[in-house]
C-alpha cells in the first residue's frame, strides 16, 4: 500500500503536469507565508507564475506576483528577502533568484 502523496509526482511527471504541480506547491506554500507574515497581503496578492530565466551563468527561477493594491506590492517589495528564503525554505517551496511584483489594473 503506497500513500498518495508519494504517487502524485511520478503520475503528474508520466502525464507531463511537473510545472502544474509545481507551481500549485508554490501557490499554496506562498499564500500559507503571507498569511503568516503579512497578514494584511493575505488575499491581496497571488503568486501566478513560475519563469525559469537562463543567464550566461546558469538559471534561476523568477516568481510572478500580482497585487490588488500599490500599497500591497510596495510592502512585497520591501520584504522580498525575507519572503524569497520563507519559500525556498518552507516544504513545497520553491528557490527563487527574485520576485517580479505587479500591480493588477481593472
Amino acid at each position: 500500500m503506497e500513500r498518495i502523496g508519494d504517487l502524485i509526482p511520478d503520475t503528474a511527471r508520466r502525464l507531463g503536469l511537473e510545472e502544474e504541480l509545481r507551481l500549485a506547491r508554490a501557490v499554496s506554500t506562498w499564500n500559507a507565508i503571507v498569511a503568516e507574515r503579512i497578514p494584511a497581503a493575505s488575499g491581496a496578492c497571488r503568486l501566478v507564475r513560475l519563469v525559469d530565466v537562463r543567464t550566461a551563468g546558469g538559471g534561476t527561477i523568477e516568481a510572478l506576483v500580482e497585487t490588488d493594491h500599490p500599497i500591497v506590492a510596495q510592502e512585497l517589495r520591501m520584504r522580498e528577502p525575507e519572503l524569497v528564503e520563507a519559500l525556498a525554505s518552507a516544504p513545497g517551496g520553491v528557490r527563487l533568484g527574485r520576485l517580479r511584483i505587479a500591480v493588477r489594473s481593472g
